[in-house]
């Protein structure tokens, strides 16, 4: 509704904008490409010609996806240079908004107090997903009930990472972007390093040391293509932002599946976990020494 985010804009004059809303599932783009378009791509360009409504300074995050690419089943990560477009809806989409940004960026605020940066996050996973056709919240909803899940793509690998990874990076960018002019209209890959992209099996193996008598059936799933190996290269945020992950797989999996462990069984405050988290990955951050934990 771009009338209507005009006046929100107008209004409250933002100071920073994080535009992360997307139709974001694989399957469900097949569905219904054409809403996908509009939400992506269409939304994206929505949000930025609402920026060119302030005047005042503003820094504006968009998160696309890692999955702009054009997925050509590399064994090396991708860099934010490399081509942009993926052929399924989803990936198009995403590289459709990237496209946008871009010339936006370099069009309407390449100068002045608007300044955009982009953050492409590789597979994101945590407490509180609830998408369908999506690994861990499958996995977990099956396994509270005490019945088999079925694991569609086996094989298939992923740079998997805890939410909390990618909104570091986002917040770094962010407070980067509004001290360093250079930085403008610069996208940035946020996810694990190269060595540790592991297949979906792997996961749910992993997944399973933390929940009791689970079970799993694999059944490859034929009905829309999806790439079957995606590596993200982070060189360039570790190098220019200083941003690098924090917790490893193992790490990464126990938070996950201990906080749906906490909603479906312990029946926990959820809240309060989430929090408690938050404070653990910053208490890890710090205790390795990363330079973003004393960003200035």
């Amino acid at each position: 509704n771009l009338e209507k985010l005009n006046l929100v804009f107008k209004k409250y004059k933002p100071d920073m904008i994080f535009h992360l809303a997307a139709q974001s599932l694989v399957r469900a783009a097949y569905e219904d490409p054409l809403s996908t378009w509009q939400t992506n791509t269409l939304g994206t360009v929505s949000v930025l010609e609402s920026l060119k409504s302030i005047s005042n300074k503003c820094i504006s995050i968009f998160i696309t996806s890692d999955k702009c690419y054009e997925n050509l089943e590399w064994e090396w990560g991708y860099r934010e240079i490399d081509r942009i477009g993926g052929i399924d809806p989803y990936s198009a989409s995403k590289g459709g908004a990237e496209l946008a940004i871009n010339s936006y960026s370099k069009c309407f605020f390449n100068e002045g107090g608007v300044k955009v940066g982009i953050g492409r996050a590789g597979n994101v996973i945590g407490g509180g997903d609830w998408s369908p056709y999506r690994l861990v919240p499958d996995c977990m909803k099956s396994w509270s009930r005490n019945e088999r899940v079925v694991i569609r793509n086996p094989d298939s690998t992923r740079p998997w990472q805890h939410v909390l990874e990618p909104l570091s990076g986002y917040l770094l960018l962010a407070s980067k972007l509004y001290l360093n002019q250079e930085l403008r209209g610069e996208a940035f890959n946020f996810g694990p390093p190269a060595n540790q992209n592991f297949n979906v099996i792997s996961v749910v193996k992993e997944m399973s040391k933390y929940w009791d008598k689970v079970k799993w059936e694999t059944n490859k799933d034929k009905s829309f293509d999806e790439s079957g190996l995606l590596k993200l290269n982070c060189d360039k945020a570790l190098s220019k932002i200083s941003w690098e992950p924090v917790w490893n797989l193992n790490e990464t999996i126990y938070h996950t599946v201990n906080w749906y462990k906490n909603f479906y069984v312990k029946k926990e405050d959820t809240f309060q976990l989430t929090l408690n988290q938050i404070k653990d990955y910053t208490n890890s951050a710090i205790s390795k020494g990363l330079s973003w934990t004393n960003a200035k």
